[in-house]
């Protein structure tokens, strides 16, 4: 591993490209220019062209960089009672861990799911820290006694993600006029995009994944809010069928979890063209983490209802876009997500493309990134195995021979 290299200029050549687009492989040469894609092409480039560096691609494959679209960079396997013994500055020096952990496991863009606010995504586009391009939503909006309600039996509090502060509101709010003020305090505060929780989940001491949160009326007002102030997408936590039916008929942009589908709810994923961000690898590490007895058999019951659900979507066309909710387990073990959502019946091929182009899409960055392509951002990985036909070598650390960010070269050979 060498540390960050300035070239302005890459070749790799007679490289296996496998676009994120869902095609078949080709063998190319690629030109980086300017941290853009600036040709795919079978010529070679003539030997006195001068290029910062050149990269011997035979034999490898060429990725698009990988998309997590729901992680808490501010966590990591989230323990309550060391949580309550972390002073709370420490949380963002560990976050700096956490990022460079996601952008060595292959991911060049995420978006945080509740947490980071916008003093990390501005030390990450200034260049004082490494790690993924982020879209933030900052503090998951939660009804009192939600699944973000600190509040415990013994009085003390327990936020899972953080205290309120400047710059973090308090994500708690009851009635019409409360949800449409907090929706402005957190955009106020430079959220990319409003996560709310339309149900319960696990993690809570009275969490249930069938609770149902915010009324009708509370949910379009957040959708509302959303669009009218800065034309912004909202995220929601959804497990139980009625909650996420209740948040897609309110007009959101992704179902996160969706734990629990039926029909009814997967004909209006289609009818509305909503996402779907499985985290299928969130509830696998509920049930062998360091949890609560109880927390761990809510995921027991869970998954298996999970793994039928994610399969019933796919089948039926649902855009589905790669997310782990890294954080609640280690950061770094993202990509074994799609080992997952293949296991839920997608080829290796659609899990990719699920954590590439589609990704982007969810995120509405695909005109920057998430496929190789001419004029795209060089953010690409290159890998030794072919992941077409072994999905889960792209979580294996030694395969991954270089990465690429807004072309820069993190890592290379």
């Amino acid at each position: 591993m060498k540390k960050q290299d300035e070239a302005k200029s890459i070749s790799i050549e007679e490289v296996t490209i496998i676009d994120g687009t869902g095609n078949a492989p080709f063998v190319s040469n690629v030109f980086i220019e300017k941290a853009r894609i600036a040709k795919i092409t079978n010529d070679e480039m003539p030997k006195q062209t001068h290029v910062d560096k050149r990269i011997n691609g035979k034999g490898m494959y060429l990725l698009p960089g990988m998309i997590d679209c729901h992680v808490h960079v501010m966590i990591n396997e989230h323990n309550l009672f060391k949580h309550l013994q972390t002073p709370f500055s420490y949380n963002f020096y560990a976050a700096l861990k956490h990022l460079k952990s996601l952008l060595f496991a292959g991911i060049t863009s995420a978006r945080d799911a509740g947490g980071a606010d916008f003093g990390v995504k501005k030390a990450l586009q200034d260049g004082l820290i490494e790690g993924p391009n982020l879209k933030i939503s900052i503090s998951p909006l939660t009804t009192t006694g939600g699944h973000f309600d600190a509040f415990l039996p013994s009085s003390m509090q327990s936020y899972i993600l953080a205290p309120p502060y400047p710059g973090y509101p308090d994500g708690v709010c009851d009635g019409e006029m409360e949800v449409r003020k907090k929706v402005r305090e957190v955009l106020r505060a430079g959220a990319d995009v409003i996560k709310i929780c339309s149900t319960g989940g696990v993690s809570g001491w009275n969490d249930d994944p069938n609770f149902e949160e915010f009324s009708m009326n509370e949910l379009k007002i957040v959708v509302e809010e959303a669009a009218m102030r800065k034309k912004r997408r909202v995220m929601v936590h959804a497990q139980g069928t009625a909650g996420i039916k209740n948040a897609i008929r309110a007009g959101v942009h992704s179902i996160e979890h969706g734990v629990d589908l039926d029909d009814e709810a997967v004909e209006l994923m289609l009818k509305n063209d909503v996402f779907l961000v499985p985290t299928l690898l969130a509830v696998n590490s509920v049930i062998h983490g360091d949890y609560p007895k109880n927390t761990i058999e809510i995921a027991k019951r869970m998954e298996e209802t999970h793994f039928k659900s994610i399969e019933k979507a796919h089948k039926a066309g649902v855009k589905i876009a790669m997310g782990t909710d890294s954080g609640v387990m280690a950061h770094g073990r993202n990509l074994e997500e799609l080992k997952l959502m293949c296991d839920a019946g997608m080829s290796a091929m659609e899990a990719i493309t699920a954590s590439t182009k589609t990704a982007a899409q969810c995120l509405e960055i695909d005109d920057l990134t998430g496929t190789i392509e001419e004029g795209k951002m060089a953010d690409f990985i290159l890998v030794q195995e072919n992941p077409v036909q072994k999905i889960g070598s792209l979580y294996n650390d030694k395969n991954l021979k270089v990465l690429c960010k807004e072309g820069m070269l993190i890592k290379h050979i």
